[in-house]
């Protein structure tokens, strides 16, 4: 692939800032779609984005800011997507310009609410863009650590290695390695459903289950991944490499995990739609569990703990209870 393509990011989030800050790194001008005008002009006065991981430092010289993103779809090759889900589909209704010869990257961790597809495969179905074109950048990572400048690592997945590889270069640095793969789907279910057995833990951790019973959850949640993952897309994998294993235990178990914080306030009482009310961030977990739910019923995949966090959040059943069963099912 030609090093003269050019990348933008798409989404204002914490995540979308950290990939800018990664990309900063090593590439000269960065577009960046983000539909807040007022974080835009912040960020050009002040060089921070004022809403997300306000402590990185971003270098307004090599950046491209747009709240238009027709204008940032139409000037750049490669397309990194790191919407919430939630309103994935909203903007893109906003684009008029053909996305089929464009490049594109999910940086995602969830799934398209009104489709029940991930990210890659909505773009595949819903915008014919082939799966050559399609990529996935994934953990474990957590984008207030790379704000912070601590050693993290990326998964690119992508059918296209060149493609892989360019994506790869372009984001690492002395604090962030990268590492590519060719599962593109079976990476970006992982990614989802690390979400949701995040909120399992945080829903246990709440309910005051201790670190003996995280771990043996945690354990069955990988296990639970690998036959779920199985139904959907079969390939040779090692479900213990770190984009499988390393994302699931890095969002299950730390603070910054914004669905183990949402499980959290479930397990010590609080309502679903008073916790989604109190985060300031989505918890993609909450939307991927409906669609797990769904397609685990379609393929007839054994997913216990899956079960448990949807019936607390969309059956209203007793997290105590419900966790009870589930303990009995651990082993």
């Amino acid at each position: 692939m030609s090093d003269h393509k050019k990348i933008a990011v798409l989404g204002g989030g914490s995540w979308a800032t950290a990939i800018v800050k990664m990309l900063i790194e090593n590439i000269d001008t960065i577009g960046w779609y983000m539909r807040n005008q007022q974080a835009i002009d912040h960020i050009k006065e002040n060089e921070h984005n004022p809403n997300y991981l306000s402590s990185a430092e971003l270098n307004i010289h090599q950046l491209d800011l747009s709240s238009d993103i027709d204008y940032t779809v139409k000037n750049y090759d490669i397309l990194i997507f790191a919407i919430p889900s939630a309103f994935l589909i909203s903007e893109l209704e906003k684009i008029t310009i053909p996305l089929e010869n464009k490049i594109i990257f999910s940086a995602i961790k969830g799934i398209v609410p009104e489709t029940g597809l991930i990210i890659g495969e909505h773009f595949h179905k819903i915008h014919n863009i082939p799966f050559k074109n399609i990529g996935v950048i994934t953990g474990p990572c957590h984008a207030e650590e790379v704000a912070m400048e601590r050693l993290s690592y990326l998964t690119i997945a992508c059918q296209d290695e060149e493609k892989a590889r360019f994506i790869s270069k372009s984001l690492q640095s002395w604090y962030i390695k990268t590492k590519i793969s060719d599962d593109i789907i079976g990476t970006e279910y992982a990614a989802m459903l690390k979400n949701i057995y995040a909120i399992a833990a945080g829903m246990a951790h709440g309910l005051g289950y201790g670190d003996n019973f995280q771990a043996v959850l945690m354990s069955n949640a990988i296990r639970e991944m690998k036959r779920f993952i199985k139904k959907v897309h079969k390939m040779k994998r090692n479900i213990n490499n770190s984009a499988y294993l390393g994302d699931l235990l890095v969002t299950g178990y730390s603070l910054f995990s914004r669905n183990r914080q949402f499980g959290n306030m479930v397990g010590k009482g609080y309502t679903v739609r008073s916790a989604q009310i109190e985060m300031s961030m989505i918890a993609e977990g909450y939307y991927a569990t409906k669609s797990a739910y769904k397609l685990k019923n379609e393929n007839g995949a054994n997913t216990p703990i899956i079960n448990t966090v949807y019936n607390v959040l969309y059956k209203n059943k007793s997290p105590k209870k419900e966790f009870k069963k589930l303990s009995d099912k651990l082993d």
